[in-house]
């Protein structure tokens, strides 16, 4: 299996959104969220790195559809 550019996209928007909540928790509990703004900075590199890569990029209407054909290949 290799790591191409829809991989990286699932990958991606998945670590930018388990992000998303610890960077609140940390706010919440008045401390620096460092983890989470590198996991985020990561998610987010990996999907600029996926849009980038593909040939016309992405679409909004295509995310589901790449989704789907990534669980796929993992089930």
């Amino acid at each position: 299996m290799s790591f191409d550019s829809e991989l990286a996209l699932v990958v991606g928007f998945v670590l930018c959104v388990f992000a998303i909540p610890s960077i609140v928790s940390a706010f919440s509990d008045r401390r620096a969220p460092r983890v989470a703004t590198l996991v985020l900075m990561a998610g987010g590199g990996l999907v600029v790195w996926a849009i980038a890569t593909k040939p016309g990029g992405y679409n909004i209407e295509d995310i589901p559809d790449v989704f789907v054909r990534v669980v796929a290949r993992f089930i």
